[in-house]
């Protein structure tokens, strides 16, 4: 069995084709069945972001053309579109991959937090629909602990830098004092929970947060004492917006050209700064056409975050370093996986060898033969079962002058602790 990773992110692939390409909430769980019934696919989970989309597989075979074909097709886009954009990564680079991945080295935004919470729900997701086995779940455990240890052991995440704090930055650059502003913030997921949190330390106004799940809204309005609305009303309070920041996961925009424009004529076109950081994209391309209108999306924010980045290139480097042993560690497990069914077969080849000679120096003791000569038996007859094979081996081994084989052989059956407790499973 072997890993494999197939995907596209802000590195490799523009907004426009990530957004086509992303997976919705709704869409995951038709994705992950139909994607684990490709026939080489033994395991397989979906990781989809603002940022990134990514297949994790298990295959019984070398072939990412089909999975290229399947990612395609399940989005109704020509494989030659995409294939240029995509990155794909084999069993070793896997590892590195998921592991740096976990840890923010290959964000946007280096060293971000965020994408550890998305993997854990990626992990979950593909778990729950059954897509997951051994060697996948352990890769993302393995992940996990690693940006565990990476937060714990480096300073990559000592700088407050992330997407929703870039825009917030930015907010701040355009308007100087935000205490005479109101934000309309269009989620209640992380992202957006962690801009309301940015926005309330720098003194905003005043804050309304738009959801789908009113009640979520409400939960965390009621934290930064802000205003809930459902989505429904955004175009009610829009006018009333000087920043807007918007990420949910809707496969459709939420804020169309024409509901800017009515709230651009009840402003008297006072400008309105706007931050996209879905993808898809929650407002439409075409509002940054308008006059006062200043809309900026994820891409778009690359410049600002660039500015923070000193502090954790360092950071990066003692990461990897991380990363370089722990990719070891779980190659190393993955070998020792090929050990266990021989050593489950050696056992209970023994164990019928052991339980069949029992059976005979049982049957001399009722026989009425000694006890001490139904232990010689036992003894001896054991000793020459079990080693009856291995000395054929070795005898053509040394024909053959296969030192190799024989010096395995020493550490195999030599220097045994003859006191050892054998009753002790190993």
């Amino acid at each position: 069995m072997s890993l494999i990773t197939l995907g596209i992110n802000h590195k490799t692939a523009p907004l426009e084709l990530r957004e086509r390409l992303a997976f919705t909430p709704q869409s995951l769980p038709e994705a992950l069945s139909s994607l684990k019934k490709l026939s080489h696919i033994e395991e397989a989970s979906i990781l989809s972001t603002c940022n990134r989309t990514e297949l994790y597989c298990v295959t019984s075979e070398d072939n990412d053309q089909k999975i290229i074909e399947w990612f395609s097709n399940f989005h109704g886009l020509d494989t030659d579109l995409i294939r240029e954009h995509l990155y794909v990564h084999a069993h070793e680079a896997t590892i590195r991959h998921a592991m740096e991945v976990a840890s923010g080295l290959d964000s946007m935004v280096l060293g971000e937090p965020q994408i550890a919470g998305q993997m854990k729900d990626a992990y979950a997701l593909a778990n729950e629909h059954g897509t997951i086995g051994q060697l996948l779940g352990k890769l993302y455990q393995r992940a996990f602990a690693v940006s565990k240890q990476v937060r714990t052991d480096t300073d990559i995440g000592s700088s407050p830098v992330s997407v929703a704090f870039a825009a917030v930055s930015l907010a701040k650059q355009i308007f100087g004092d935000l205490k005479q502003t109101t934000v309309l913030l269009v989620g209640a997921g992380e992202t957006i929970e962690l801009a309301t949190r940015h926005l309330h330390s720098q003194g905003v106004g005043n804050i309304i947060i738009a959801n789908r799940s009113v009640e979520r809204a409400q939960k965390l309005a009621g934290e930064f004492n802000g205003q809930a609305i459902s989505l429904q009303h955004i175009g009610e309070h829009l006018h009333r917006s000087d920043i807007v920041i918007s990420s949910t996961a809707s496969p459709l925009p939420i804020i169309g050209k024409g509901t800017v424009e009515r709230a651009l004529k009840q402003r008297k076109h006072q400008p309105i700064f706007m931050v996209d950081l879905a993808v898809p994209r929650d407002i439409e391309p075409e509002v940054s056409e308008l006059d006062d209108i200043y809309l900026y999306s994820v891409d778009d924010l690359q410049s600002v975050i660039e500015e923070n980045m000193e502090n954790r290139q360092q950071a990066a480097q003692q990461a990897s370093e991380i990363i370089d042993v722990q990719v070891q560690h779980f190659l190393q497990w993955q070998r020792s996986l090929g050990s266990v069914d021989v050593i489950a077969q050696i056992r209970q080849s023994t164990q019928e060898i052991s339980n069949e000679v029992l059976r005979k120096a049982k049957k001399q003791l009722a026989a009425g033969q000694s006890a001490e000569e139904a232990l010689d038996f036992l003894a001896h007859t054991l000793t020459n079962k079990f080693l009856h094979q291995p000395s054929t081996k070795l005898r053509q081994a040394s024909q053959e002058d296969r030192d190799d084989i024989l010096n395995i052989a020493q550490d195999l059956f030599l220097n045994v602790d003859v006191n050892s407790d054998s009753d002790k499973k190993q």
